[in-house]
């Protein structure tokens, strides 16, 4: 094959299919379980901005303080836009004030949308590395496309976790799971054919996609755990946010051990 059908074929693996086998190991959960999962999503979400998503970027930095900037700005940013979202929905429904001891089962869809964005941005740059590998080396191609198909499976079960907490059906979830990771190829063809300028938008892209995590991760979903304030779901909220954090820990050591 050449090197842009070596691309191709990478990207759609790490990509689509990584979406697709994640989407078929998330919906084996049962509703019930679906609360109890989304501690181990916020773990996964704060161990890839922290270990993965954000050491990249301020290594590929130019300026760190102008990376930070652009982390900050971009929380600043999902705030705005998740405000809009909420602005919206209470121009088509009518807003009601919750009693505080019985919240509402999903957000209306505000998570869900953050972290698509933040995911498309993320699988976008995925794409231009794994395009940058292997235009330096097929070997060297292959192996990024292991290493980023290894982190995407768990990061995508978060994701699709956090779109069923958000109120997306399960059906809905995976379309616009794979959705968002089709950005992947998106970013891996244009960098075939534009690399310099694909790889000028790396760092920030990658700054925005850190931004959505924490932000996810810290102003949607851990209120939500806050709901249960006794010991023994806190115990087990801390131990699985651990094994999240964990997992991506695990996964991105063996990656760039090969």
């Amino acid at each position: 094959m050449n090197t842009l059908s070596w691309i191709i074929v990478a990207t759609l693996a790490g990509g689509i299919l990584s979406a697709l086998v994640a989407a078929l190991f998330a919906i084996k959960a049962k509703p019930a379980q679906v609360p109890m999962l989304v501690s181990y999503a916020v773990g996964a979400l704060l161990g890839a901005a922290f270990i993965e998503v954000l050491p990249h970027a301020f290594y590929q930095s130019d300026s760190i303080e102008a990376t930070a900037a652009t982390v900050l700005f971009g929380i600043l940013g999902f705030f705005v836009l998740e405000k809009l979202v909420l602005w919206r929905h209470c121009h088509v429904e009518e807003c009601e004030v919750h009693d505080p001891h019985k919240p509402p089962q999903h957000d209306h869809g505000r998570s869900g949308l953050m972290i698509l964005i933040g995911d498309t941005f993320h699988n976008f740059v995925d794409g231009v590395l794994i395009a940058a590998a292997f235009m330096a080396d097929t070997q060297l191609g292959i192996v990024t496309s292991i290493a980023i198909i290894a982190h995407e499976v768990p990061q995508e079960v978060g994701d699709f976790l956090i779109l069923l907490h958000s109120g997306y059906s399960k059906r809905s979830a995976m379309l616009l799971n794979m959705l968002a990771s089709a950005a992947m190829v998106i970013g891996g063809i244009l960098a075939y054919y534009t690399l310099q300028v694909a790889e000028a938008l790396v760092t920030p892209l990658l700054a925005l996609a850190a931004a959505s995590m924490l932000y996810v991760a810290v102003a949607d979903l851990i209120p939500g755990l806050h709901r249960r304030p006794e010991l023994a779901a806190t115990a087990q909220q801390v131990v699985l946010i651990g094994l999240g954090i964990a997992t991506i820990w695990l996964i991105g050591s063996w990656a760039h051990g090969h």
